[in-house]
């Protein structure tokens, strides 16, 4: 059905071939820096989950002080 009224439309076939250029640019430019990162911003970044709750719990009683 689609492809049918696809065909019909004059120059349409531009249309996947922009979009494959602008994905693949993107993914290059994605994989180019993320191998450029620095290696302790990496390792910073991967143990911000894992930090003490010393800083969580100061966190949230400055949003308990704020609400009351």
């Amino acid at each position: 059905m689609f492809s049918d009224h696809l065909s019909r439309i004059e120059g349409i076939a531009i249309y996947p071939i922009v979009s494959m250029i602008i994905f693949v640019g993107l993914f290059l430019f994605t994989l180019v820096w993320v191998f450029r990162l620095d290696k302790k911003y990496i390792s910073k970044m991967e143990n911000l989950p894992l930090d003490s709750n010393l800083e969580n719990e100061n966190k949230s009683e400055i949003k308990n002080e704020v609400t009351e």
